[in-house]
């Protein structure tokens, strides 16, 4: 009998923050659903070293691309509850994929538990300058305009933010472009660059070193005011189109039946490494902006998103098998 409450009091005081005798050492395995160079992959890199310093074990990502992110999200869905296993989860996954796809390999509220929002990632629009020379978002609307469906635009692939708002800018402006889906943003980059296709939508902290070195054209961002890497690019809201000028979001979800502990236990970890100058700077030169939320208003969010999307969806007229 005694060695029974022994045990449970050991098997207790392995789930509390800070002091977790069963994960302390052991590795914590962070899926990032798309592949290595987007914004959802820089979130995650920002935050690795310092987690794992402030957790006392080894923080290891997996990049697993692919489906807007599904196939990242699934894996982790499956994953063993123990807190060992987390993954980073978007605007995409978890707010436009259930509302725009009629099958998902996962269900983002009941296959999850959020641990928190770690960043607010602004949205932009980008051009090719050698391949499309226009000179604003009027001028590319303008030149859209007279050439109906003749113009690609690329995102990180079907059912992502980027998607979403491409969408959008085609029904608020009254334009027509071919979607070029990819799997992820750093080959959907690659291609714009080598100008195979002209047009691209994404966080800011993909595009931002190219539009810094002038290969790429930022028009329009979506975020409440100017932001201070991009000072001379305007917000949707500033040309009128409102709708178009919410901004992405990054957090991390664990799988339904992580203990609360367990996930209070990362949930500080990151608030922490938050606050820390060097990790903020780092996220701001990259147009991320720092949040950090609680498991609580995390998990309330995303079903929040998820309504928002499915309104945004029907604006856009977006469905996905």
């Amino acid at each position: 009998m005694q060695r029974r409450h022994v045990l449970s009091a050991l098997a207790a005081v392995s789930f509390v923050p800070g002091m977790s005798l069963a994960q302390e050492g052991k590795p914590l395995r962070i899926i990032v659903p798309f592949p290595p160079g987007g914004a959802t992959d820089i979130t995650a890199r920002s935050l690795q070293e310092s987690l794992a310093r402030i957790l006392k074990q080894p923080v290891v990502l997996e990049n697993r691309g692919g489906a807007g992110g599904s196939i990242g999200m699934a894996e982790v869905a499956r994953a063993t509850p123990d807190g060992l296993t987390i993954g980073v989860a978007t605007l995409s996954t978890h707010g436009v994929n259930p509302a725009v796809y009629t099958k998902l390999p996962y269900n983002p509220t009941k296959d999850f538990v959020g641990v928190t929002e770690i960043v607010k990632a602004p949205g932009v629009i980008v051009v090719n300058p050698a391949t499309l020379p226009v000179k604003d978002f009027a001028d590319l609307v303008k030149y859209l305009k007279a050439n109906p469906g003749k113009v690609s635009y690329a995102t990180p692939g079907n059912g992502t933010i980027g998607h979403m708002w491409g969408e959008l800018f085609k029904s608020a402006t009254g334009t027509s472009m071919v979607h070029i889906p990819y799997r992820g943003a750093g080959p959907a980059i690659n291609d714009v660059l080598a100008g195979q296709v002209a047009v691209y939508f994404d966080q800011v902290a993909s595009s931002l070193p190219h539009v810094k070195s002038g290969k790429l054209k930022a028009l329009a961002v979506s975020w409440p005011q100017r932001l201070d890497v991009l000072p001379d690019v305007p917000t949707y809201g500033e040309l009128g189109y409102k709708q178009a000028n919410e901004p992405s979001w990054f957090g991390l979800v664990a799988p339904a039946a992580t203990p609360p502990a367990a996930v209070e236990r990362i949930q500080q970890a990151v608030s922490q490494a938050l606050k820390e100058t060097a990790v903020r700077e780092r996220l701001a030169g990259q147009g991320l902006y720092p949040s950090g939320t609680t498991p609580k208003e995390f998990t309330a969010q995303i079903a929040s998103e998820i309504d928002k999307m499915k309104r945004v969806a029907a604006y856009a007229k977006v469905v996905l098998d």
